[in-house]
């Protein structure tokens, strides 16, 4: 049976998705989030740039592969929108075990809107400095 792709009808459930696949450590979830395209990107946290599908889908094959979840929480997001793409930024905070704390990811998600729906076209993730002294937990803002 052949899996019916979901319609994302707007960046914010493309990320959504996202997330979730990448909580769940769900690859046909994950990969349904990204645009069919050779010019999607993908940089995992202090890994090399990714282009193409072939690389992109392979890169998260290995990563699920080992099975098991991943605890994350999303903070300050900043969106920038036109009618076609959307950009979001924001850190991503991977929980680990008890009394474990790593520093947060700094993340950018590139969107574009297609014929179906919207779609993942950039993925870039950076470890960040040890400590940072400008984060809170208050809401990231939102830009239209």
């Amino acid at each position: 049976m052949t899996r019916q792709p979901s319609y994302f009808s707007s960046s914010t459930e493309a990320e959504a998705g996202f997330y979730l696949a990448l909580e769940r450590g769900d690859l046909d979830a994950m990969l349904d989030v990204w645009a069919e395209d050779e010019d999607i990107v993908c940089i995992h946290p202090g890994g090399p740039r990714l282009a193409g599908t072939a690389d992109v889908f392979e890169s998260w094959r290995q990563i699920f592969a080992g099975g098991g979840r991943i605890a994350l929480r999303r903070s300050h997001l900043s969106i920038t929108r036109g009618p076609m793409f959307a950009i979001h930024s924001l850190y991503e905070h991977i929980a680990g075990g008890p009394g474990e704390t790593y520093p947060p990811v700094a993340a950018t998600n590139i969107y574009v809107r297609g014929a179906l729906g919207w779609r993942m076209l950039v993925h870039h993730a950076s470890p960040t400095p040890e400590r940072l002294t400008s984060l809170s937990d208050e809401a990231g803002r939102q830009l239209h």
